[in-house]
């Protein structure tokens, strides 16, 4: 990973697209093509959250909000197209924590976003579905599982194939000196097989991040950079609801 031949394209105010892809199972014993997306913390680019209550292409949405640079948010609802992770933006609460008749969050839930003038916070939740009302921030998105807070790695769960199987993976991490990374893993092909929750920690520690959020992935997975899509979903582009963009 540190020694790999990247392609790096620098935009103006701080902003890099990094991509590598690894096609001889010499990464992780897997072929894989990674995209970076780097904000350096002297830029005046800002991230925001977007979101549109029906279903929309990531590249459709960074469009409609001018935004050089996108990636898909955090999970929904495939069928009523509501957010199922709490989602607040520009002060007004539109997503909540869902998990049935129980006051407790559910694993991918125990992570989220917050920006702070458009510099992003990767903050830990606590077990109840409602402790991110409590946050003052205007814009907030919870996510998950949490990799990693701080330099510390969060345990990871065994249970579940999401976690411990290889899929495309969209995700944030920053860094100690507070430059931000969009990553996004294709996966679900022979070239590009994707990683478990535990090589894309990993991988990002690699890359220099010390607080690592996990975002929503699998076929929603999407970067959009400069009016192309950057990575591929088996089934090619799917619509979500909420985003992450830079501006």
């Amino acid at each position: 990973m540190v020694n790999a031949q990247w392609s790096v394209d620098t935009i103006d105010d701080g902003l890099l697209l990094k991509q590598v892809s690894f096609t001889n199972k010499e990464y992780l014993n897997s072929n894989q093509k990674i995209t970076v997306l780097e904000l350096l913390p002297t830029s005046v680019v800002k991230l925001s959250f977007a979101y549109n209550p029906t279903r929309e292409y990531t590249s459709a949405m960074a469009k409609k909000h001018n935004a050089v640079a996108a990636v898909n948010g955090s999970f929904f609802d495939m069928e009523y197209h509501n957010p199922i992770c709490f989602l607040r933006i520009k002060g007004v609460n539109v997503g909540e924590n869902t998990n049935k008749n129980t006051p407790y969050r559910k694993y991918y839930q125990y992570g989220t976003l917050a920006l702070d003038g458009g510099k992003p916070i990767i903050l830990k939740t606590d077990s109840l579905r409602t402790w991110e009302n409590k946050l003052k921030y205007t814009d907030v998105m919870t996510a998950g599982p949490l990799l990693m807070l701080n330099g510390v790695k969060e345990e990871m769960r065994k249970d579940r194939t999401f976690v411990t199987h290889r899929h495309n993976r969209t995700a944030i991490g920053i860094k100690s000196d507070g430059t931000v990374l969009l990553v996004a893993i294709d996966g679900r092909f022979p070239l590009a097989e994707g990683m478990s929750l535990t090589d894309l920690c990993k991988t990002m520690q690699w890359l220099g991040c010390v607080s690592i959020l996990n975002l929503d992935g699998g076929g929603s997975s999407t970067m959009y950079f400069n009016g192309k899509v950057l990575n591929a979903a088996k089934n090619g582009q799917r619509s979500v609801v909420d985003f992450l963009y830079f501006k």
